[in-house]
């Protein structure tokens, strides 16, 4: 872009699209009061968080917020209930462990008060959001990594090294199959692992192997390797 259309960019490494999970239910109370000397802001709000559990096996998983109202006795208004799940929508898109987004997770709101003159759709909006920070700490917070589906064919005799340096970029092998005199390696491999590959691969087999790279599920980011993710995105956020 800069050479052929003069256009100046940003350059940096590229990105990881990580994303948070919560693998537990926890309950928590948020209570947002200010007072400002006129009228104040105030919302209460209980509820459960956690992952969701309406999925049915062998299906899809279901993906947003799984947004649950068990308020009995007018605890919390009517109107202050849509609010509240407006909240919970928009603190998903930061998670609280590292900022990354939530593809799913549950809600159940269960209690509540108000208050006759400082309760409005904002207040109870505010403390959904800063509820969710909290209780998703304790809701049993993983970072989720993007795995591919690595695809090797090479000549026989470069098997060994490949397969090697398959592992220990923490690949999990699915499987070898024999295609037009040359073999193929299947593998599982967290894209984390994958910048800079194909160079390697050619390096490894004087340019004579190629591979192909699909996007095959996410999974859970070992506690090891997820410290180090987390600490460089606090460190991105402050800076």
């Amino acid at each position: 872009m800069r050479r052929e259309f003069k256009v100046e960019v940003n350059q940096g490494a590229p990105q990881v699209a990580y994303k948070e999970i919560l693998t537990k239910n926890f309950e928590h109370r948020e209570v947002y009061k200010k007072q400002t000397g006129g009228r104040g802001k105030f919302a209460d709000i209980v509820f459960e968080i956690g992952p969701r559990d309406d999925n049915e096996e062998g299906k899809e998983p279901k993906t947003g917020l799984q947004f649950v109202n068990e308020v009995v006795g007018g605890a919390i208004p009517r109107e202050f209930i849509a609010p509240v799940q407006k909240g919970f929508e928009a603190a998903m898109i930061n998670g609280a462990l590292a900022g990354f987004p939530l593809d799913s997770m549950k809600v159940r709101l269960f209690h509540g008060s108000f208050h006759d003159v400082d309760s409005d759709s904002l207040s109870f909006e505010l403390a959904a959001k800063l509820g969710f920070k909290e209780a998703a700490r304790n809701a049993g917070s993983k970072l989720l990594e993007p795995i591919m589906h690595v695809e090797v064919l090479t000549p026989d005799e470069y098997t060994g090294p490949i397969t090697g340096d398959l592992n220990r970029r923490r690949g999990i092998m699915r499987g070898m199959d024999t295609r037009n005199g040359a073999q193929v390696i299947k593998a599982d491999v967290p894209l984390s692992e994958l910048f800079g590959y194909v160079t390697d691969l050619r390096t490894m087999s004087s340019g004579r192997a190629t591979a192909s790279l699909t996007f095959a599920y996410y999974e859970i980011v070992p506690n090891n390797i997820a410290e180090g993710v987390i600490e460089k995105a606090k460190g991105l956020v402050k800076a």
